[in-house]
């Protein structure tokens, strides 16, 4: 079995800060999480999930979606087998359920193409 769990959301108000992490475990991360594409997805209320970040194997490049970019930082620690993702100048339109997701190999924009999800974290940005 593989597990990926978000933790970190929370209410915040607009201008602030919050750090989800996604932490892995199973035969599949423990052996080979660097070899692991991890994104960030979220999903607001009543719409499609949408891309955020990726963060590649190794942790050389990473790659954010317009919507955050400046503002959000991806980082991943395979030595512990997590992930994180720092958004900071949170803003109301950021208010959405956030996923952690990842799959083997090529780096992908498309949700449907990650094998593995955690629950998801919601994150409130009041005005």
């Amino acid at each position: 079995q593989v597990r990926l769990v978000e933790s970190g959301g929370g209410l915040v108000q607009a201008g602030g800060s919050l750090r989800l992490s996604c932490a892995a475990s199973g035969r599949t991360f423990s052996d080979y999480f660097s070899d692991y594409v991890i994104s960030w997805f979220r999903q607001p209320a009543g719409k499609e999930r949408e891309f955020v970040a990726y963060i590649i194997g190794g942790g050389g490049y990473s790659y954010y979606a317009d919507s955050v970019k400046g503002r959000f930082t991806i980082s991943r620690d395979n030595a512990k087998n997590t992930g994180s993702l720092q958004m900071n100048s949170l803003k109301p339109e950021d208010t959405a359920v956030y996923f952690c997701a990842a799959k083997r190999g090529i780096r992908t924009l498309s949700p449907s193409q990650y094998d593995y999800w955690g629950q998801g974290t919601r994150v409130t940005v009041s005005s």
